[in-house]
């Protein structure tokens, strides 16, 4: 079960004056523990009692790592296969991505490192 659902049930039982204790119970019973924690149940029926409607979660600031698509990995994939001796801040003016999508690629997707002699 999603976060949504759980949310959803949650609003619900608080809608119907259910405690947030005998929600969690009642979650944890069916759910063991992949059931949300009790502070996570208890603060969303405070939420819901103050007025928010939706179970979704509030945008948050910043950017979302989209830059990290198949492309750009061969992409990256490419320029070190030619070159591997080239930098990061090369790559950077070669691709136009940000240094940190471009050392994330290279360390989670590609799993490089460096070596020094």
């Amino acid at each position: 079960m999603d976060k949504e659902n759980f949310r959803a049930y949650i609003k619900v039982r608080t809608a119907l004056s259910i405690q947030p204790k005998t929600i969690h119970d009642e979650l944890y019973s069916v759910f063991g523990d992949q059931a949300p924690s009790y502070g996570t149940v208890a603060k969303w029926p405070k939420w819901f009692r103050e007025g928010r409607e939706t179970i979704e979660d509030h945008p948050r600031p910043g950017r979302p790592v989209t830059e990290t698509t198949s492309e750009n990995i061969e992409e990256i994939r490419s320029l070190i296969n030619d070159d591997p001796h080239l930098t990061i801040d090369e790559i950077q003016v070669e691709t136009g991505m940000s240094r940190g999508t471009i050392e994330r690629i290279i360390s989670n997707h590609l799993q490089l490192k460096k070596i020094t002699a």
